[in-house]
């Protein structure tokens, strides 16, 4: 017993150090790795064919069909440029060492982009009884209770700029530059975007592959209309 209350005491103050050296890091580093982290979870999911965050009696609400075929289209340019650039290596007979160099560098590439489409396919949008939970990717995670909706409705945007702006107490979180769906807050929610930024928001709008699985569990305090165009 005394054994391992002696090995206990090492392992949490080994656990301590770490945390400690953690908060050294600069938050926009830390979250760039857990990107990273998220990612390659996210691919351990797809092959498994499991989702992320998604309860027993929630809805998952997939939006990565907005943007398969852009990133389907980016992901073949990149082997095609990764087989290009070992060809014309190999014809200007360039060292073995810089070949594995750029080799490496384009491999590991074309791994992010992997992961991050893992992520946005195993890593959908949430509705519960209690929250509704917009994402994207590994990259965005936003909780918002219900209670707090006021209203939601389907309402098709197609210039979003960017993949999550806030802009005068206004959230897109948009997929191909396009969102879909617009939820009002009775009061506004604190956001965190990807880097660490915070902001106070009480409009979002989101893309959903198919917006009516949000309208499917619908409670009196959510109010569905549709409309076109931004509100």
């Amino acid at each position: 017993m005394l054994k391992i209350a002696r090995a206990a005491a090492r392992f949490d103050g080994w656990r301590t150090a770490v945390r400690s050296v953690w908060r050294l890091v600069p938050e926009k580093v830390r979250r760039i790795m857990a990107f990273d982290a998220k990612g390659m979870v996210s691919l351990v999911l797809l092959v498994a064919r499991r989702k992320h965050g998604v309860p027993r009696g929630a809805v998952g609400v997939p939006y990565s069909g907005g943007q398969l075929a852009l990133q389907a289209g980016f992901l073949f340019a990149m082997v095609v440029e990764v087989v290009g650039l070992e060809m014309l290596l190999r014809a200007i007979d360039a060292p073995d060492g810089l070949r594995a160099a750029f080799l490496l560098i384009d491999l590991y590439s074309i791994l992010i982009v992997l992961a991050v489409i893992a992520a946005c396919v195993t890593r959908p949008h949430v509705l519960s009884d209690g929250e509704l939970r917009i994402r994207y990717g590994a990259f965005f995670d936003l909780r918002v209770p219900r209670a707090r909706i006021s209203s939601l409705r389907v309402s098709r945007n197609y210039n979003e700029s960017g993949m999550v702006k806030v802009r005068d107490e206004w959230l897109a979180v948009a997929v191909a530059s396009q969102t879909n769906v617009v939820v009002e807050l009775r009061e506004p929610i604190r956001v965190v975007r990807p880097l660490g930024g915070r902001a106070d928001v009480r409009t979002i709008r989101f893309y959903a592959d198919d917006p009516s699985l949000l309208m499917d569990v619908q409670e009196p305090v959510v109010i569905i209309t549709r409309g076109r165009g931004r509100p």
